[in-house]
């Protein structure tokens, strides 16, 4: 199928092939004609299947046909969009410009917290037909009466699990009165948690049509992923030592917190890699530019929290690295579903320590697959057992913060202790990271909706090693 099937108008259709796009992804094919025949529709599909495109593409077409044949007032809201993150909101924001380029009279906009609302407001008052927005900035907006929403004939609640995640919830139902009933909703998430559901009934007309691709529980066949069990104090050391190679081109390295993030890049500085980390705690203006430069290629290195990396969405992304592995196992299909888009190969590498196993052996059980073992490295260690995915004794998971899943509605702030000198006759041993995933409160009160808002996209790197296990790992089909 193409897009040439999907009943598209011709300025769309000239847009997307402008953009490159001929082949829809199987959202994309299952989505748009029953979003353009009007229906509600629920969406369960994970980072990196076309989402964006699938209600965007859809969305504009309704608002052009329906502008041709009824009186509207220029400059009014006619479609709303409610995402977690600033970066995902400008990341639609520029799907509608690029999508719509040929309809010059819809307008978009996107608003967003942690920045002054003056340049926001005065876009407003000009009017758009088209809003993105975060939910705290949202609601500041309304209360100030710029943002009427009266006639919104498009809603659409992107990455709800990730609301749920940054405490937006009781945000978003005290947005839902002020939305005409008579409306067409899209509702999209990666996972459908009891709560989520719950959302998505309430707000979703009886009987939506229900979408469903890639689930949560599968990793792309573009991914090829491994892993590395590592001493805890090694972890820096192994980065420097893979970031050697330079088909590693560009990547992306995970921390579950935010001083992590800032300890990895000050350590990679100190043997000359550059890097820039993005936050919760830098400002708009450090993580727009660490983005643009990372897009551009000039930063090859990336080093994110997950809550800041929603929205990242970036061409040729060749690797991603867990310098921790994540506490809950959806959040490593995620990840790691930042490479190997759109058909392109991608590698995946994932540190594992000794306290980090029980979270390794969650991950092999979702995706039900034994991740490849890296064995010929400098720090591979015998103090970090195997996991094995059938077998082997029960893994018990680690007492404390660590152990915790991230509460909602916080990015974590860990502790790290300062790096270990090198030892006599072996290898440089890097900075030793805590792990924790304490997270900041998201409250109802404006300024702290603003800081929510601000925690905010293959080839086998090295040569020559050897790889234990696994059922074909990530190996292209």
């Amino acid at each position: 199928m193409l897009f040439d099937d999907l009943n598209l108008i011709e300025p769309i259709l000239r847009a997307l092939h402008e953009e490159g796009y001929t082949t829809p992804t199987p959202i994309q094919q299952q989505a748009i004609p029953h979003v353009l025949e009007g229906h509600d529709l629920l969406g369960v599909a994970q980072t990196g299947t076309g989402k964006t495109a699938a209600f965007t593409v859809p969305i504009l077409q309704i608002l052009h046909q329906t502008a041709q044949v009824e009186r509207h007032a220029p400059g009014r809201i006619r479609c709303l969009v409610l995402t977690p993150t600033r970066e995902l909101a400008i990341q639609i924001g520029e799907s509608f410009k690029a999508y719509g380029r040929h309809l010059p009279k819809l307008r978009s906009s996107v608003i967003f917290g942690g920045v002054s609302q003056h340049s926001q407001v005065q876009t407003l008052k000009r009017g758009v037909e088209v809003l993105i927005a975060t939910p705290g900035r949202l609601l500041d907006l309304m209360g100030q009466g710029f943002v009427d929403l009266r006639h919104v004939e498009v809603f659409v609640l992107d990455e709800a699990d990730r609301m749920l995640d940054m405490g937006f919830i009781h945000d978003i139902k005290r947005i839902l009165p002020k939305l005409p009933t008579s409306r067409q909703t899209l509702f999209f998430s990666a996972t459908m948690p009891g709560q989520i559901q719950e959302l998505a009934s309430s707000i979703l007309k009886p009987n939506p049509v229900k979408v469903a691709v890639t689930p949560v529980s599968s990793t792309a066949d573009t991914v090829t992923q491994a892993v590395y069990l590592v001493d805890k104090g090694d972890k820096p050391a192994l980065l420097e030592h893979l970031l050697q190679d330079m088909s590693i081109r560009r990547v992306l390295v995970f921390t579950r917190t935010k001083h992590g993030a800032d300890k990895v890049v000050k350590a990679l500085a100190k043997v000359n890699i550059p890097a820039e980390a993005i936050h919760g705690n830098k400002s708009q203006n450090h993580r727009q530019r660490a983005l643009s430069n990372f897009k551009s290629g000039s930063t090859r290195v990336l080093v994110a929290t997950d809550i800041a990396a929603r929205g990242i969405d970036v061409d040729e992304l060749t690797h991603v690295i867990n310098y921790e592995v994540p506490n809950e196992p959806e959040t490593y299909v995620h990840r790691i579903g930042r490479t190997g888009r759109a058909g392109a190969f991608g590698t995946a590498f994932t540190f594992v320590e000794d306290e980090e196993r029980a979270y390794l052996q969650d991950i092999q059980k979702l995706i039900r697959r034994q991740i490849d073992l890296v064995e010929d490295h400098p720090y591979s260690t015998d103090q970090v057992e195997p996991v094995l995915l059938h077998g082997g004794s029960p893994i018990k998971r680690p007492k404390g913060p660590a152990g915790r899943p991230a509460r909602p509605g916080r990015e974590g702030a860990g502790a790290a202790r300062a790096p270990r000198q090198p030892q006599a006759g072996g290898a440089p041993r890097g900075g030793q990271e805590r792990s924790h995933s304490g997270q900041r409160n998201s409250s109802a009160a404006s300024a702290s909706r603003s800081a929510g808002e601000r925690a905010g996209g293959g080839q086998n790197g090295g040569q020559g090693r050897r790889y234990r296990g696994g059922n074909g790992g990530g190996r292209p089909q």
